[in-house]
């Protein structure tokens, strides 16, 4: 879905490859691989090209089931790997003026997790282990049962006290939110 998504996305802000590359930092020929479906992205390319192109990380990655009793198995989601997380989109989720992507997320205590900053909320309720939240210079460490939330646009990191850290992700976006206030584009199903 990766492929298709990203050059809709692309298409609907008129942006070349070159112009992709360079408000993301990604290479060029990377992009081209993404849209061929052929790459492999990290989850910090993900990330990236959602910042870039100002839109949820769902609609890069999401097909978008429809109604009815809906399941989804860890062993058929494919793992977005970062520097010190793997994440597994489960849901979009889409209500009113809101949506909401819920994730597994395992932070791996190989390394922190870092990113820039992206839009919506994250929401994280650490289920094993223990995990040091960094969100614009603030420090918070949990434990299982803990919960924090915070603006997304801030810089932010996750590292893995007692490793491996299970927990659930929940990022939530205003249905038209983007980091610049226009309307968000409408990518097709």
């Amino acid at each position: 879905m990766l492929a298709v998504n990203l050059r809709a996305a692309r298409a609907a802000r008129e942006l070349s490859l070159s112009e992709l590359s360079r408000r993301s930092g990604i290479g060029k020929a990377t992009l081209s691989q993404l849209e061929a479906g052929t790459g492999n992205p990290t989850i910090e390319t993900v990330f990236s090209l959602s910042r870039a192109l100002e839109v949820a990380i769902s609609d890069l990655l999401d097909h978008r089931p429809r109604g009815g009793l809906t399941v989804v198995r860890g062993a058929d989601v494919e793992v977005l790997r970062g520097e010190g997380v793997d994440l597994r989109p489960l849901r979009r989720i889409e209500a009113e003026n809101s949506v909401f992507e819920v994730y597994d997320q395992v932070v791996r205590g190989d390394a922190p997790q870092r990113s820039q900053g992206h839009v919506g909320v994250e929401h994280t309720v650490v289920q094993t282990g223990g995990l040091r939240v960094e969100v614009a210079g603030r420090v918070v460490d949990l434990g299982p049962g803990d919960y924090v939330a915070f603006d997304a646009r801030e810089p932010h990191s996750y590292t893995a006290l007692a490793a491996p850290v299970h927990s659930v992700l929940l990022l939530q976006y205003r249905a038209d939110e983007r980091l610049d206030g226009r309307p968000h584009p409408v990518l097709p199903d």
